[in-house]
């Protein structure tokens, strides 16, 4: 019931293409029932009947006895079974066809809902999932529901009508042949049953199979240049023959039961052709039954056996609908992150401030961050230096809402944060990561991704800024250049540039470097510094950093170790302190100032 529920859900809003579908089969199976009595009329006209009763409609009785001669009178029977047929076939295409279309319906549903609640899910979320996984279940998963829903739903009904309609004619002709007919029907519907039950948990063991396989063809595929610069191809290659063993032995395992399964079927069903003959045979030997009755109730005998033989298809494919459908609900069951979300949108300016604020993830009982504590004023750089995995990173998810703090609170223009709207929070606050992503585009696409109809000139003065527009026009094609998958074609360097030049082409008061400057040689850093200086002087600037050279401009800076705050202040006051900062200072400071005065011309 839970299967039929969910599948239910994608496929009641267009249930009148459901009945639509269902009653064109109806009619089709109707118009099939008749023709196994133009073959029987056939028989009879040949003189092997013994009381010359055809239950077809009486206007085509009437018309074929008008041929007296028994050659003609076949040939327009055969005629008028070809019309039927193309009568049929034209009712067959448009069933496919409705079919088709409802599938095409269902699916382009689901991988909209699909999409935009995946988009929608929390950080933490997308930090824990497989993107072969989220794939198969957007791809694959949606095909399955959405193919069982248009096809096998009116199919399962069309199996009823079929039997009921099959089994209707052969009572007018024989009531105890309709009876024998029907002996293997309960077998099957039982059989079916059992081997849906047996599907059902083979296909959720071989989808999880199917989607650990497809996370390792994604990540490698992705990780091509990494694999071959470790020259770890066997070793990736082990591992994906690996998963895809264990793939092919459980489809193996499930193709054998369904071989055994198919061919006892099938073995039933000649059973019960040979038993409906062997009592046709002996009620026609009493005469209770002419030869063309006969020859009626076993062409007859496929609207009763064929289709409950299909149930148990129908019931394979539900089985693997319903795991499909589970699937997919797992994704849209959990919670969109904007279900916890605040309404407020004041002007935000840059005036930031963390109180006591402590955070820690799901899978981790210890703090990432402890009671951390500090303000920023509209227009001031600051700059958040420290060891890797000292949460520098994570002040900047907390500030755009992308985590959530435990404890304490953050205010932005003295509004608690948690009030106000995440979306419009992050319109407000842009960030640049350190491993940006772009899309397969041009680099004026990339750059201008926010806003299709922002001025060129604005995309070039963002780009002169990055310190990226020389190093465009020296390409062949400029700005209309490709840059690939996830930017491929481009360095690190120049990645980082166009994401700092995508960030910049934007309207906003507070920008966030998480260590976006990290790929890029010292001159071309302090290039982009220095532009950023001048052009955003009443802009607020958050760098995080490893290069203390580059948080050396800044106006406050922050130190972090071990999830604390262990000193704040300006540059000229923390190298007089003791403590992290000034050994970072030793150890990047003289090159810094020995590269500043080459550039300057001090030291040639």
């Amino acid at each position: 019931m839970s299967g039929i529920k969910k599948l239910w859900k994608w496929s009641r809003k267009y249930l009148w293409l459901i009945i639509g579908i269902v009653a064109l089969s109806t009619l089709l199976q109707w118009l099939y029932a008749y023709l196994p009595l133009f073959v029987q009329y056939a028989f009879e006209r040949l003189g092997q009947a013994s009381d010359g009763k055809t239950d077809l409609p009486q206007f085509l009785l009437n018309w074929f006895d008008s041929f007296s001669d028994v050659l003609t009178c076949l040939l327009v029977v055969g005629l008028t079974m070809i019309a039927l047929q193309f009568v049929r076939s034209i009712l067959r295409f448009l069933d496919n066809y409705y079919e088709g279309a409802l599938a095409h319906y269902i699916g382009y549903d689901m991988r909209l809902e699909i999409y935009d609640h995946v988009i929608d899910l929390p950080y933490s979320f997308h930090n824990h999932s497989d993107i072969g996984d989220l794939i198969q279940r957007s791809t694959s998963d949606v095909d399955q529901t959405s193919v069982f829903v248009s096809s096998y739903v009116p199919g399962l009904i069309d199996i009823f009508v079929t039997v009921g309609i099959g089994a209707y004619r052969v009572y007018q002709i024989s009531p105890m042949l309709m009876l024998v007919s029907l002996v293997s029907v309960p077998i099957t519907a039982i059989s079916s049953i059992l081997y849906y039950r047996y599907c059902n948990r083979q296909f959720e063991i071989i989808e999880k199979s199917e989607s650990k396989m497809t996370t390792i063809i994604q990540e490698n595929i992705n990780s091509a240049r990494v694999v071959r610069a470790f020259s770890n191809e066997k070793y990736e290659f082990e591992k994906m023959d690996v998963a895809n063993q264990d793939y092919t032995k459980k489809n193996s395992k499930f193709n054998t039961m369904m071989a055994v399964f198919w061919g006892s079927s099938d073995f039933l069903v000649f059973l019960q052709y040979a038993l409906t003959m062997s009592v046709g045979i002996i009620l026609a030997q009493k005469e209770q039954l002419a030869a063309s009755d006969i020859v009626a109730c076993l062409l007859l005998m496929g609207m009763l056996i064929w289709p409950m033989r299909g149930l148990g298809r129908t019931i394979a494919s539900f089985g693997k609908a319903s795991v499909a459908a589970n699937r997919i609900d797992e994704i849209l069951n959990r919670p969109s992150e904007y279900e916890v979300n605040g309404t407020l949108t004041p002007e935000i300016y840059g005036n930031i401030e963390f109180k006591d604020v402590s955070f820690r993830f799901d899978d981790d009982n210890k703090h990432l961050l402890e009671h951390i504590s500090f303000s920023i004023h509209a227009g001031q750089t600051v700059a958040i230096v420290g060891k890797t995995g000292s949460g520098k990173s994570t002040i900047c998810n907390l500030l755009t809402r992308m985590l959530e703090v435990d404890d304490g609170t953050i205010l932005i223009e003295g509004v608690p944060i948690q009030n106000i709207d995440k979306k419009y929070l992050r319109k407000n606050i842009k960030m640049v990561l350190q491993d940006p992503f772009l899309f397969t585009k041009t680099v004026y696409d990339n750059i201008a991704i926010s806003e299709a109809s922002l001025p060129k000139e604005r995309v070039f003065e963002a780009a002169e800024m990055a310190a990226l527009h020389q190093e465009v026009l020296k390409f062949e094609k400029g700005y209309k250049t490709i840059v690939g998958e996830k930017g491929t074609t481009l360095s690190g360097g120049q990645k980082q540039r166009v994401a700092i030049a995508r960030m910049l082409v934007q309207k906003s008061n507070v920008i966030v470097f998480d260590d976006a400057l990290s790929a890029v040689d010292t001159e071309t850093d302090l290039l982009i510094r220095t532009a950023l200086k001048k052009k955003s002087r009443k802009q607020t600037m958050i760098i995080i950093t490893h290069r203390s050279t580059t948080a050396k401009e800044a106006d406050v800076i922050i130190v972090l170790d071990q999830g604390r705050i262990a000193q704040i202040g300006s540059h000229d006051e923390l190298v007089k302190q003791e403590g992290l900062y000034r050994e970072l200072w030793g150890i990047q400071g003289e090159l810094e100032a020995e590269f500043t005065a080459i550039l300057t011309g001090e030291v040639k």
